[in-house]
This record gives structure tokens, sequence and C-alpha cells, in this order.
């Protein structure tokens, strides 16, 4: 098993969290995760039996740098060279993508973004989109077992979860120049 900020349970369940990622082979373990406008994509390789799950906020960071895993362009690249490292090919690869919902109607509908994103970046990148759930107004709870492909999603009327994105996605106060912070 390898990822990023993902943790094993005891009952062979590993959470991936926002901006994390997981990537496993070990056919007992199932990678879940809990989405609202965030998108999960689900990529494995049938043949090498690996596969794996990362967990993104937005499609880009706003001001345009890179490097950051909680946005669509990293966290898929890290994911997908994450899983060429294991033994996948490129070729080979198969998706599942879920979230990308509307949790808040008085909000930029930063769901279909995500959903939007993710939908051009498997085109362009010739990974087929076999299945998956995007868009709506409920939250998610996803299951996945990435050494088959196999995927479960349940429905989650959390209103709560929203209230959270809302808060994860304000941007950070701007520093002003000449400002000194010290710790």
């Amino acid at each position: 098993m390898s990822g990023a900020t993902a943790v094993l349970d005891a009952g062979r369940r590993l959470h991936v969290v926002q901006g994390g990622h997981a990537i496993c082979s070990d056919a007992d373990v199932c990678l879940t995760t809990i989405l609202g406008s965030c998108v999960a994509a689900c990529l494995w390789d049938p043949v090498a039996g690996v596969g794996g799950m990362n967990h993104f906020l937005l499609p880009e960071r706003p001001d345009g740098a890179v490097g950051d895993r909680r946005y669509g362009v990293q966290a898929m690249e890290v994911l997908i060279n994450g899983l060429l490292q294991r033994g996948a090919r490129r070729d080979r690869l198969r998706a599942k993508a879920f979230g990308g919902a509307r949790m808040a109607a008085r909000m930029v509908d930063i769901g279909a973004r995500n959903a939007e994103f993710i939908r051009t970046f498997l085109g362009d990148e010739a990974i087929p989109l076999v299945a998956g759930s995007l868009g709506g107004a409920a939250a998610r709870r996803i299951q996945f077992w990435p050494a088959s492909g196999r995927a479960r999603q349940h429905k989650v009327e959390d209103r709560t979860l929203a209230e959270r994105e809302h808060v994860l996605l304000r941007p950070a106060p701007a520093a002003h120049a000449g400002e000194l912070e010290l710790f």
C-alpha cells in the first residue's frame, strides 16, 4: 500500500481524505472517502490488479500555481504516476469518478466545475470513464476495491458537509507587504 494522508483501519478500509490519495493491490482492502462538491477518481489496471483513489477539491488552483494535490491536475498526476510505478500500464487504466455535487445553491457550482474537469481530463488522457456518479445535490460515501475495480456509492443527506466545504474553499487572507509574522 502507498498513499498520502490515508489511514488503514482494523476493518481493512483505507480512508482517503481531501487532498489525499491511496494506491493498493491487496484484494481485501477497500478505499473509502466522503464527497460533496469534491471529486474522487478511482483508477485501476485490471490486468496488474492494482488501483487507487484520489480526492480533490477544485479543478485548479485559483492562482495557477502547481504542486498541491487538493487540485485536479496535480491529484491526477500523482495517482497515475503512482499506479505506473506499481506496475499498471497507462493503456490498461480504467476509471470510475464520483462527486461533483452542488452542495450550496447560493455559491458558485464548484461541483459542476470538478465534474467537467474529470471528464475532460480522462478524455484527453484516453482513460475510459467506465462508470461513476457525478453531479446532483447529495453528498456521497464511496467504497472502492482497487485490486478489482469494484465500487459502491451511498448517498448522504448530511447538509453539514456543505458547511464544512464552504469553510475549506474560502481563500486564505492575503498577506500585506511589510508585515512580519513571528513564531
